[in-house]
């Protein structure tokens, strides 16, 4: 997305592009790991005193910062090398397996060069390369979370809640910085290595893993996210590709000031959370260990709950000792049972945790419902109307003069024509 965001001074650009490798350290573990630290939310609030610096660290770092930019120490440099101390050492003092590994010293360092090279990397690609840079980077994340499920949105409405969210993000971010660095309030960026210091940091910032309930985590900026699209209201969801546009001609821009449309956009950014969404979510996820144990997978029970700590395929290769050939198979064995879950008689739990239950036609909003409609089969259409009366199958299968087992049948492939058109483009 070659949007620039806002908030972002201007410098001279360069056309270097650093190589950003990582390289894992003995035990396996990369800076990469460590700086996405998993973190409570109490921790975002209160600032956490460390000891002093490593004064032959922030000396290493200000000589390597010297050589390859060429120029004389300043003051700025100073501020920004004895910062990536201090967070190196508030990592290093808050890892548990950073402290138990023997190397603290080898760590402070791996991770301090880590944090420079992502600093030289913004750099040398410049301030308008670099602020592209990390704006496309950060859309990719957010973009399957940005809106509700059910909102049928595409290329565009995305990218518009996207640029939305985006710029309160990175009023988030700024703050953030100040405070962890005990910078004034109206701390601003200015040198082109203190707006590289600025994007890396909001890079690593987004990344960092949020404790949640269940021994869950998850990046700070696909909560955020969440949090985001739970807020656009859902009477608004058909419109509200209009609602983040802005306005062309006297009549779209006339909507745009409606008071309608600004309650929306007011409504979008408003502090508020939803907490059902995951009660909803763990009982699907009970229920569906419940029924894979019923069906004698215990390998897919083992592979979903590594799944649900966000392990990567590495991580859960090595802990469930397979193959990538293995791991393959129980993937499509596993995928084989969800989906076989999701269309059994808990069809109904599984589609609300969706947000596309049938009063919320099943994800559909009303226009795409009604040609879903007159896609089906009189029969079908009959059976879609019974569901919606909350009747038994029992009850339905009088009606329908067949047995319950073949108004499920009927039913399940009713869900699966939905899915199908549900996801049509257009």
């Amino acid at each position: 997305m070659n949007v620039e965001p806002a908030n972002f001074s201007d410098f001279a650009e360069s056309a270097d592009t650093p190589s950003q490798d990582t390289q894992p350290t003995s035990d396996g573990l990369t800076p990469d790991d460590a700086s996405a630290e998993i973190v409570s939310v109490d921790d975002l609030d209160n600032s956490t005193s460390v000891s002093e610096p490593d004064e032959a660290l922030m000396e290493a770092l200000l000589e390597d910062l010297q050589k390859t930019l060429s120029v004389a120490p300043s003051a700025g440099a100073q501020a920004i090398v004895r910062r990536i101390a201090v967070e190196v050492e508030r990592i290093c003092e808050k890892s548990d397996r950073i402290q138990s590994s023997g190397q603290i010293s080898t760590w402070k360092m791996t991770l301090a060069q880590h944090r420079l090279q992502k600093i030289l990397a913004y750099y040398k690609l410049g301030s308008r390369r670099g602020r592209v840079e990390l704006h496309s980077h950060l859309s990719a994340i957010v973009y399957r979370h940005i809106s509700r499920s059910r909102a049928q949105l595409g290329f565009q409405g995305r990218y518009g809640l996207i640029e939305d969210f985006l710029q309160g993000f990175y009023i988030e971010v700024l703050k953030a910085f100040r405070k962890e660095n005990n910078l004034p309030e109206d701390y601003s960026p200015r040198s082109r290595l203190e707006l590289s210091e600025y994007m890396a940091f909001s890079e690593q910032y987004a990344k960092r893993r949020i404790n949640l309930p269940g021994r869950r985590n998850q990046q700070l900026i696909v909560l955020r996210a969440q949090g985001f699209a739970k807020r656009q209201p859902e009477e608004a969801s058909v419109d509200i590709e209009l609602a983040v546009e802005s306005g062309k001609g006297e009549e779209a821009e006339a909507h745009s000031r409606s008071p309608v449309v600004q309650q929306v956009r007011e409504q979008m950014v408003a502090d508020a959370v939803d907490p059902s969404d995951s009660v909803l979510r763990d009982r699907v996820i009970g229920e569906l260990i419940q029924y894979l144990q019923s069906q004698d997978q215990q390998d897919c029970v083992n592979y979903l709950v590594l799944k649900l700590q966000d392990l990567s395929a590495p991580e859960i290769d090595d802990i469930l000792n397979l193959s990538p050939r293995q791991r393959d198979y129980l993937q499509q064995r596993f995928k084989y049972h969800v989906e076989k879950f999701a269309r059994s008689q808990r069809w109904q739990l599984v589609h609300q945790w969706l947000g596309a239950d049938l009063d919320q036609n099943l994800g559909m909003p009303p226009q795409k419902w009604a040609a879903f409609l007159e896609t089906l089969q009189p029969e079908q259409r009959q059976l879609v109307q019974l569901k919606s009366t909350n009747a038994a199958d029992q009850a339905i299968a009088k009606t329908l003069r067949c047995t319950p087992k073949q108004v499920h049948k009927r039913w399940v492939k009713v869900l699966e024509l939905a899915w199908q058109f549900r996801n049509q483009e257009g």
